[in-house]
């Protein structure tokens, strides 16, 4: 089984990145459930991968939850570290991505 993907393997993360690792990589990185569910409707289903995200889209999804998506409520995820999380997204895609999955 292929390992999670944890700060221990991005160490240079910092930012909107870091927090992505923290909070979002488990489901939407390589090996993620989301990234699969994304693969059945998606043709780039890795969320760093993608170059059509918008912040307000990615904080609109997290807060409201989409598809087999739960709402992630502020008590999980602060508002600052979701921006900083949409931010980073929005400015994709990302080098990182490729690394140890399908884009």
């Amino acid at each position: 089984m292929p390992q999670p993907i944890t700060m221990a393997q991005r160490p240079e993360a910092t930012g909107g990145e870091a927090k992505y690792v923290e909070y979002c990589i488990m489901c939407h990185g390589p090996n993620g459930m989301g990234t699969g569910l994304l693969g059945r409707r998606m043709e780039v289903s890795l969320l760093e991968a993608r170059d059509n995200l918008t912040a307000d889209y990615v904080i609109s999804a997290a807060r409201l939850g989409i598809g087999n998506m739960p709402a992630i409520p502020r008590g999980e995820v602060s508002d600052e570290d979701l921006q900083a999380i949409a931010d980073y997204l929005a400015a994709g895609p990302h080098a990182e991505a490729p690394a140890g999955g399908p884009q």
